[in-house]
């Protein structure tokens, strides 16, 4: 059995539907921080199948161990934390007690257990300001420049010392380039609580005229257009790089990294007029000031997960946000 933490969440959401779909048998904990409860009936919708749900914070060492008591559990996979990144400068602390705290809680668990297989959801913010472009996973990691970014090096950094210690345990860390899109059911997505941190969210949320413009930071930077390029990946191709990496675990014993990404370059404004064309929605935008933090060009050399996963992103700009269109348009949202 597989052990989803934060399940119900954006990125665990679409992955426990790619786990069901090979079918895997599935156990999911949630505390719905930044999750619905719904979400959990649109996955048995999609896939017709129906897996084990426990509603407890990750933090509850107690409620955990009577996950792993009640279920023979083989590997894990952790996305639960907090995720945003403008939050986690107001809220550090929030963010290292539950990210860190909560990762040293279900590490402890598992070795009690004798459970030693672990998918870790990381980040290409631990790459800070990046030492070259594209990213490859031999970058050096560290200056992160928010509190998110840094607890996702601290927590790399206790799996590759803890896997140091004991050789028994199988890891593997992926790094994220930047989710975007919604299952093409339209019956999950990303919905973010408030006002979104992230490009897309942001975007569908002005088509829709729940806000009334997008303000893109920086106009300025040395891009082909002046605005910040990042790579966008779909959230489908993403999960699907989970049921790989846990395929490479089954075979391969050690600690594995690796960006998951598109290898592709897209600007502020590559999005908003792919958006625009295939949804035929105006997307009005101002520009705004730089960010602080934020860096020019950001995009993965995703070869090693091509070679040694058998993994690569299929999906495109358009499915992006054909797809994050849809699940707004399904949901009522605009």
């Amino acid at each position: 059995m597989i052990l989803v933490t934060g399940g119900a969440g954006y990125i665990g959401s679409h992955t426990v539907v790619e786990l069901l779909n090979e079918g895997k048998d599935v156990i999911v904990i949630d505390n719905f921080s930044n999750s619905k409860k719904q979400t959990l009936d649109s996955i048995k919708k999609i896939t017709n199948k129906d897996f084990k749900f426990y509603e407890i914070d990750y933090l509850d060492r107690e409620k955990l161990e009577k996950v792993f008591k009640e279920n023979q559990i083989d590997s894990v996979i952790n996305f639960a934390g907090f995720k945003a990144v403008g939050e986690s400068v107001i809220k550090p602390l929030d963010y290292y007690i539950n990210n860190i705290s909560g990762a040293l809680t279900l590490l402890d668990v598992m070795k009690k257990y004798n459970v030693k297989k672990f998918v870790f959801s990381s980040s290409a913010t631990v790459y800070g300001e990046p030492e070259k472009i594209p990213i490859t996973e031999d970058c050096k990691i560290g200056g992160t420049t928010n509190p998110y970014g840094t607890t996702k090096l601290y927590i790399e950094q206790i799996l590759k010392d803890l896997y140091k210690s004991d050789n028994t345990w199988d890891i593997v860390i992926l790094r994220y380039f930047n989710p975007v899109g919604s299952h093409e059911s339209g019956l999950i997505g990303e919905e973010p609580n408030g006002i979104p941190n992230n490009l897309m969210p942001y975007i569908v949320r002005v088509a829709s005229r729940q806000l009334k413009e997008l303000s893109i930071f920086g106009n300025d930077y040395d891009t082909k257009d002046g605005t910040g390029v990042r790579d966008y990946i779909h959230v489908v191709d993403l999960a699907k790089g989970h049921i790989k990496a846990l395929q490479k675990l089954e075979k391969d014993q050690g600690l594995f990294i690796y960006n998951l990404g598109t290898g592709n370059g897209y600007s502020v404004l590559d999005m908003v007029k792919t958006f625009e064309k295939v949804t035929g929605k105006k997307v009005p935008y101002k520009i705004a000031p730089r960010r602080e933090g934020d860096i020019a060009t950001c995009y993965s050399d995703p070869t090693k997960a091509k070679k040694e996963l058998n993994w690569e992103a299929t999906k495109t700009l358009e499915d992006m946000c054909k797809d994050a269109w849809n699940y707004i348009e399904k949901n009522g949202k605009k």
